[in-house]
């Protein structure tokens, strides 16, 4: 968000760096001897959905601050590539047995020693169902899960039946040894997400009081977090790390509307922003010069269709998916909103993975025809009468773009199909997605992934995985998810990317998310700032930015 590999890695799946480039951004990628590292970075950002725990924190807006606050046995630099960060060394000699050790002297942003202890107890403690964290499906792999979850094997719930995981076991102060219930070769590569976090153990005897004010291990640490305004971040003294703070500290100012961020970005009042509104994508290279950039990274953008609907259940459902599907012109929507900025979606994963193809069997169903969506639109409501009620899509105002390409879906949706359709604004990101994790939709909802860890397998099985804990819709399909297990469990990178998709194929048919297109970063800078870069999943390298 979101690895010194291991031979026969499904994992190596580094991003495709020629993929990623920067279409204007002088500053990018500088440095600059003579910066200022006294001046304290101001950047877009929005209310966190959750308190800020990592097993709980899924989404972009809370995301961007425990990658800050937090650092895990690796992380992420700007191409994807892994690096060291906590963990001294990952072993492996069969994929499902490893044996960490984590570096020795290492502290907490309170002075606390940080040992085994405090990565085995958060894991535990992310994965117990009744802690109730939405990132708990990440554990999923490591032996024990499912006693300790509330998710029984054939997808229905169940009572834990213990309070650890079986396959985790501290062997000393900095070692701890981790046994999967099946040989997985990428799993060393999700080790730099935020769900892997270590905790403290005051944050897991108290992890309400924890949430509101962290005590994490990264780069930063929490100042002050001024609800429904704007978090303060300041250099951690104790963090030893490969992302030093090259400022004197990040403010990520929560705006209501990605026109009032780019205003402030122009008067030099917000330091960095990305998403460029809507209505200033044609302008803002013009505006910024080369303070400006668009660059591909590993994210996507879909409509979410919950299977909890009735009127998207069954045969019917499927007909109804893909008559919407096909009744959306991206090329236009793309053209017109987002001046070409980014590319019509050919799969559910992403163009800067590797593994990616374009050509997976199924994928005509993302093709516009409105011919072709009205009559099977009209299959469906043979099998089973649409209700006559408006078809909606919800999406929150303060994202740039949201309401000018739902309300363009929108209306040719309903002039393909021959319904009512329109979109069903939230006021905030936070708010959507509260509906959304409590299942409580009443129509579809515009839905994204910006990747976690550099893998297909990332845009798969957390958000299609029965049970898994970004699976929006519900959705769940017993042979996809064998495909997912036969993938992870493959002795070589391209026979596992051939197997995910196959998967894919299930998906088509299926439905569960409308794909639309592949997501580029546009961003911009003020006169203020030097140093400035977006990472590999689409994310400002914020402790890189300094002061000119």
């Amino acid at each position: 968000m979101r690895f010194s590999r291991i031979s026969k890695a499904l994992g190596v799946a580094t991003v495709v760096a020629l993929a990623m480039t920067a279409c204007s951004g002088g500053s990018t990628g500088t440095t600059n001897t003579s910066a200022d590292t006294t001046k304290v970075i101001t950047a877009f950002g929005g209310e966190p959905q959750n308190p800020l725990l990592p097993a709980n924190t899924n989404e972009v807006y809370g995301g961007r601050v425990m990658d800050l606050i937090f650092s895990g046995l690796l992380s992420y630099d700007a191409s994807g590539k892994t690096v060291n960060e906590m963990a001294d060394s990952i072993d492996s000699t069969d994929s499902q047995n490893y044996t960490i050790k984590i570096k020795s002297g290492e502290k907490f942003s309170d002075g606390s020693p940080i040992t085994a202890k405090n990565f085995v107890d958060a894991w535990n403690f992310g994965a117990l169902s009744t802690n109730a964290q939405l990132n708990s499906y990440f554990f999923e792999s490591i032996e024990g899960y499912k006693d300790v979850s509330a998710m029984a094997a054939d997808g229905k719930t169940a009572a834990p039946t213990a309070q650890t995981m079986s396959g985790l076991k501290v062997v000393d102060d900095t070692t701890f040894t981790v046994k999967l219930a099946q040989a997985e070769s990428d799993w060393k590569l999700r080790l730099g997400y935020t769900a892997f976090f270590p905790l403290t153990e005051a944050a897991i005897a108290d992890p309400k009081a924890a949430g509101e004010k962290p005590t994490g291990n990264g780069p930063y640490t929490l100042k002050t977090w001024n609800h429904n305004a704007e978090l303060d971040l300041v250099p951690n003294p104790n963090y030893t790390g490969p992302r030093k703070p090259k400022n004197a500290g990040v403010t990520f100012k929560v705006y209501t509307t990605a026109d009032a961020a780019y205003q402030d970005l122009l008067a030099d009042n917000l330091d960095v922003l990305d998403g460029i509104p809507a209505s200033s994508i044609k302008s803002f290279q013009k505006d910024l010069g080369d303070r400006s950039i668009v660059k591909a990274y590993a994210g996507n953008a879909t409509l979410t269709i919950p299977s909890y609907l009735p009127a998207f259940q069954g045969e019917a459902g499927q007909l109804r998916r893909q008559a919407i599907s096909k009744s959306i012109d991206r090329n236009l929507i793309i053209d017109k909103i987002f001046n070409n900025t980014k590319k019509v979606a050919k799969d559910f994963t992403s163009p800067v993975i590797e593994g990616y193809s374009d050509s997976v069997p199924g994928a005509d169903v993302l093709t516009y025809d409105a011919s072709a969506a009205k009559k099977l639109w009209d299959q469906a409501n043979a099998i089973t009468p649409w209700d006559n009620s408006t078809f909606t899509i919800a999406y929150n105002v303060d994202g740039a773009g949201n309401k000018e390409y739902v309300d363009a879906a929108t209306n040719q949706i309903k002039n393909a199909l021959g319904i009512q359709a329109e979109g069903k604004p939230y006021a905030t990101f936070k708010e959507l997605r509260n509906d959304v994790n409590k299942k409580q939709l009443t129509g579809a909802s515009r839905a994204g992934w910006q990747a976690d860890y550099p893998s297909l397998y990332n845009f798969l099985g957390p958000l299609y995985g029965t049970g898994a804990g970004s699976n929006d819709g519900n959705y769940s399909n017993p042979a996809f998810d064998a495909k997912l297990k036969e993938g992870l469990n493959a002795k070589s990178t391209d026979e596992g990317n051939k197997i995910f998709n196959e998967a894919q194929q299930i998906l088509f048919k299926d439905l569960p998310v409308i794909p639309l297109w592949y997501q580029a970063q546009t961003g911009g800078w003020s006169n203020n700032v030097t140093g400035v870069d977006f990472g590999w999943n689409g994310v400002p390298l914020y402790y890189n930015i300094s002061g000119k």
